[in-house]
């Protein structure tokens, strides 16, 4: 890698990587590099250097982008990083191949349509056709299982204002947990378990089939805004548990970012406003 940077300036990225494409503006940069380097050995260092940060910003891990209307946000964390709880190959397959696919299939769908936000799509999608409604559900589901999780050693404890909505709900922190599990144990095949914030301002839990949220107009269960969601499809715990998914839910606790769930219950639902994934 030095060796080929040591070559200079835009050369260097042309040997390193000659099957990229460059963006216009790093290669002109190159260039101009290179051209200024020609004059002495202390500015041709000084090219190599600068064309070893432009090549890492351009081959840096970011967002990933589709074509059309939104992306795939990145992991949080690692992908490993909810281990024993959540294997690292289902949080790959999960986030990477199901989640991805949603995100395909609604850049699709939206496909000359006027602009709109996720959570407006949301309100609409049941009367938007299954595209719309099952992609659109999976996309926005998704963004919010993956942001509401991380390391079980960084999961902490609700805000004072969520505690105390949840007590007033459930009565305790642990009533709320044993309803919360008794919905995402008793949903019928594929589906997701709620904690959300009602019309009438109160915790309160539900559960939905497929990709189905309760942003929906016309959806099944009690309408809500959702602080935190979970995901009993098979292909988010079947490696691991394969039928077991009583304790994949007990054991998903471990990871829940509090932090994250009370800043979407703060900033977002407790003042009627559905929470913001992308």
């Amino acid at each position: 890698m030095l060796s080929l940077l040591a070559a200079g300036g835009a050369e260097a990225f042309s040997a390193f990587a000659p099957s990229l494409s460059a963006p216009k503006s790093l290669r002109l940069r190159q260039e101009s590099v290179t051209m200024s380097s020609n004059d002495n050995p202390m500015s041709r260092r000084a090219a190599v250097v600068v064309t070893a940060g432009l090549l890492g910003s351009f081959l840096a891990p970011k967002e990933s982008k589709a074509e059309g209307a939104f992306s795939l946000p990145a992991l949080p964390y690692d992908y490993k990083s909810l281990e024993p709880y959540i294997d690292e190959e289902t949080m790959k397959l999960h986030h990477d191949k199901h989640f991805n696919a949603y995100l395909t299939n609604l850049n699709k769908a939206l496909e000359g349509k006027p602009a709109a936000k996720l959570t407006d799509i949301q309100k609409e999608a049941i009367k938007a056709g299954p595209a719309i409604r099952n992609n659109g559900g999976g996309y926005y589901n998704h963004a919010l299982f993956f942001k509401e999780m991380g390391p079980a050693a960084n999961s902490g404890k609700p805000s004072a204002a969520l505690q105390k909505a949840i007590d007033a709900s459930f009565g305790s922190m642990d009533k709320m947990k044993e309803e919360f599990n008794a919905a995402a144990a008793k949903r019928f095949g594929s589906g997701w378990a709620w904690l959300g914030v009602t019309p009438e301002g109160k915790l309160a839990i539900t559960s939905t089939p497929n990709q189905d949220n309760p942003l929906m107009e016309g959806c099944e269960g009690q309408k809500m805004i959702p602080v935190l969601g979970l995901d009993v499809w098979e292909h988010a715990y079947y490696l691991k548990y394969q039928n077991r998914r009583p304790e994949y839910i007990t054991n998903w606790w471990s990871v829940v970012n509090w932090e994250a769930v009370s800043n979407n219950y703060e900033k977002f639902a407790a003042k009627g406003i559905p929470v913001e994934v992308v």
